[in-house]
């Protein structure tokens, strides 16, 4: 049996079963808390889980696999990153989330402000936010699939990507968050399962010698002329072609892992699954220990891919290293146990991969759209009038709507790196949803307007900034590979577009009057207690 036949008996039985998970949670959703939040009836562990599930996505397991493989020792600083940012989302925002929001991010900028127009500019976040990050998943699955169908032509991998994109809104539209989260805890096992199984083979092949593993893979795939720069500092950001600006670009990426987290909506609202803030707090803990247990074994796929694969092999799979894993499951699972070890290790690591795909799409799906009935239907159009039945047909319709957009993006997306792409997501939800939240939690002071500004001005500089990078125009990687508009020479845009936000943040605060001391009391005693949480959005 080929790889290709059984990979998508393996991929096949995954969506058979989590279909099955979905049909099951649609019998079962029956509110909007159902819809939403999953009723709050799962607990911190099981939370812990899916929180592991929604955040290990094909950036993690394919992108920083490849960015690795290919840039050594400057890819592994997007795992350090996507890790750290944890902290911040644990010590800063997951208990305090949770205990003043209900259902979405803007329940808890709309407590103590005008609600519409900072349900409007969240709103519009959250779906600019999940678009980005999806937009990397669907370019993950067009070259996962390339790699185990063996479709080399854009055409092809474009009617996969339309396929994974028909998946993820069945997901949503029918599942709700109950089946969304059952899905990512499903996909969480494997997915550990699966890397860890992939980390051992490698390292029994170097005799369990992290050093050995490293010197093969600087020999196979660093620079000639200098293998051991692919151990150093400078590989990809630093070079000296792109001088202060490449070290600057780092700096960036850093500030936009780190920071982004605690800004993803599809993050944020895992928060309102828990009964109590306790299982809040636990669910995060969780959370950490898988998603660094995780981050670790990415260090042994990339280095493995670079050592066992090879740089010229890898790009020849995807030129942005997104088949670094299931490459180097194919030559690890062939060097072991031989030809058919070889294809059912690609079939086994190809179908998680593409169930993590799956699982990641179906809750950044949930997230916009819920945003998009809860906050904006509801609450800006209707302005409160609507009933729980038509914002969960709403949420549904949007579902669709956005899934649509996710798909196009992604066509037009393919030849990025995925890693690459979620970190642009990142950049966007540090600059324009992290200073509202933090603000709107920390500052007795802040109003509408500072709200508002901070949204607005975080999100539109963040765009700005990568339509005239390097990202969009003027390369062989970018989107419009022979336009050349750049007029900002840095990739990552969040060492500008982070501080703006807070900026404006501040500003909008400072110029208005507003001022609620009754309300910011009792959010306050809310955030810090949970006394009244479930009404925190009726307000």
């Amino acid at each position: 049996m080929s790889s290709t036949t059984l990979g998508m008996i393996l991929f096949l039985a995954f969506v058979a079963a989590t279909l099955a998970i979905t049909f099951w949670a649609s019998r079962q959703t029956k509110t909007a808390a159902d819809y939403y939040a999953g009723g709050r009836s799962f607990s911190g562990v099981q939370n812990g889980l899916a929180i592991g599930g929604d955040y290990m996505s094909a950036a993690s397991f394919l992108g920083i696999a490849g960015i690795i493989a290919l840039s050594g020792y400057d890819g592994f600083l997007y795992s350090i990153g996507f890790l750290v940012a944890w902290l911040v989302a644990l010590l800063l925002v997951a208990e305090l989330m949770r205990n003043s929001g209900k259902f979405t991010m803007a329940d808890v900028l709309a407590f103590r402000m005008s609600p519409r127009p900072v349900r409007t500019a969240a709103g519009v976040s959250t779906i600019v936010v999940s678009i980005f990050y999806l937009l990397a998943q669907m370019v993950g699955a067009g070259a996962l699939v390339g790699l185990l169908l063996g479709i080399t032509s854009d055409a092809g991998k474009a009617w996969t990507i339309v396929g994974v994109g028909a998946l993820m809104i069945i997901y949503v539209v029918f599942g709700g968050m109950k089946g969304t989260t059952w899905v990512q805890i499903v996909k969480a096992v494997l997915l550990m399962s699966g890397a860890a199984l992939v980390t051992v083979l490698v390292l029994a092949k170097f005799g369990f010698n992290l050093s050995s593993l490293l010197g093969q893979a600087a020999v196979k795939s660093g620079p000639p002329a200098n293998p051991e720069s692919f151990l150093s500092p400078g590989l990809k950001y630093g070079t000296e072609a792109q001088g202060l600006a490449g070290k600057i670009d780092l700096i960036s990426l850093g500030l936009a892992l780190v920071l982004g987290t605690a800004g993803l909506p599809h993050i944020l609202i895992r928060f309102y699954t828990v009964p109590t803030a306790k299982d809040a707090r636990k669910s995060v803990l969780w959370g950490i220990g898988i998603i660094g247990a995780f981050y670790l074994l990415t260090l042994v796929l990339g280095f493995g891919a670079a050592a066992l694969v090879g740089k010229t092999a890898i790009v020849a799979g995807d030129k942005a290293g997104n088949t670094a894993a299931p490459l180097l499951a194919q030559q690890i699972g062939a060097d072991i146990f031989g030809p058919v070890g070889g294809t059912i290790l690609l079939a086994l690591i190809g179908a998680v991969a593409f169930a993590t795909i799956l699982a990641v799409v179906a809750g950044l799906t949930l997230a916009s759209s819920s945003s998009f009935s809860h906050d904006l239907y509801a609450h800006v159009f209707k302005r409160g009038q609507a009933s729980e039945r038509q914002e969960v047909v709403v949420a549904r319709i949007s579902a669709l709507v956005i899934g649509a957009v996710a798909i196009g993006l992604g066509i037009l997306a393919q030849g990025q790196n995925v890693a690459f792409l979620v970190a642009l997501a990142f950049a966007v939800a540090a600059s324009g949803n992290l200073p509202a939240i933090l603000y709107s939690l920390f500052w007795k002071r802040f109003n509408t307007t500072g709200a508002v500004a901070a949204i607005y001005g975080g999100l539109v500089s963040a765009l700005v900034l990568v339509v005239f990078s390097p990202v969009v125009s003027g390369g062989e990687t970018a989107l419009f590979k022979t336009a050349d508009f750049v007029l900002f020479p840095l990739s990552n845009p969040g060492i500008v577009s982070i501080p703006i936000g807070f900026l404006c943040g501040w500003l909008g605060t400072i110029l208005s009057k507003e001022y609620n001391a009754g309300k910011w009391a009792e959010m306050e005693v809310r955030s810090l207690t949970g006394v009244g949480a479930e009404k925190a959005s009726e307000h």
